[in-house]
């Protein structure tokens, strides 16, 4: 696969071994994963988060997930190869294949996970929604609309042994999030800072017209960026997240 190529690997993540205080480990395509699973409710339904290409699982624990189970409901930190102690290295496309495993490991039906993506954690929640489009929500922040797009600012055909035709068949066949939003039909959050000048918040106004749901929303907050989204609008930012869950268990959950 061309978006396994070692280049976009080494331009595009960003990989350290910080590990949350607990670790869950989850064995996926001969890798094992560092996540985070904390059940407080098995009655509740359960937050599966995908972090950003800079960070690990062990920056939002305590912190985001605290906030989420304060919230009374369950939260899974996925951890990506090569990452916070997981064995193995970040592979763009191979890792779509990852979210199966980090499905199984949850412990919980579709129906019951609200799948949650940060940046370049919205290709993988994107792809979960894909293989399992009828889980309870999505919510995707700070996202990316077009994943060649992105890779194009960092790495040229040229440099990837292929041509732009090759690679944009590739994107067609792996990473279309038109042809996958257009699949999803349940209930749908997007964040986006205004001032995000490196996912420009096109990228959310793309992903929430894709999308077909019928209940969905975009929230474009005026204050902080890509990597400041969360200081600057905590308040809102939760306020957001928490109005999104009581929807998805009002919509018939539990």
């Amino acid at each position: 696969m061309l978006f396994d190529h070692p280049l976009i690997s080494e331009r595009y993540f960003f990989p350290f071994d910080e590990q949350p205080p607990e670790v869950s480990w989850v064995e996926a395509g001969g890798h094992r994963l560092a996540c985070y699973r904390r059940v407080i409710d098995e009655k509740a339904p359960m937050v599966v988060h995908f972090h950003g290409n800079g960070e690990v699982v062990a920056d939002y624990v305590p912190g985001l997930a605290d906030a989420l189970l304060a919230m009374g409901v369950n939260v899974f930190f996925a951890e990506y190869r090569g990452y916070g102690g997981s064995t193995g290295s970040p592979k763009l496309g191979s890792m779509l294949g990852d979210v199966e495993a980090i499905y199984e490991a949850t412990g919980f039906a579709p129906e019951r996970l609200v799948v949650f993506g940060r940046s370049i954690g919205s290709i993988y929640a994107v792809e979960f929604a894909r293989r399992y489009p009828n889980i309870g929500g999505l919510v995707l922040e700070s996202a990316i609309a077009d994943v060649l797009e992105r890779i194009l600012l960092r790495a040229m055909p040229d440099e990837l042994g292929c041509t732009l035709d090759e690679l944009e068949a590739e994107r067609d066949a792996y990473l279309d999030h038109e042809k996958k939003l257009a699949g999803y039909s349940g209930l749908l959050l997007v964040l986006h800072a205004r001032g995000d000048h490196l996912v420009e918040p096109s990228h959310a106004e793309r992903l929430h017209a894709w999308a077909r749901s019928p209940d969905k929303r975009l929230v474009l907050f005026d204050r902080g960026d890509h990597n400041s989204i969360f200081a600057y609008n905590q308040a809102a930012y939760l306020a957001e997240l928490e109005r999104f869950l009581g929807k998805v268990t009002g919509a018939g959950w539990l």
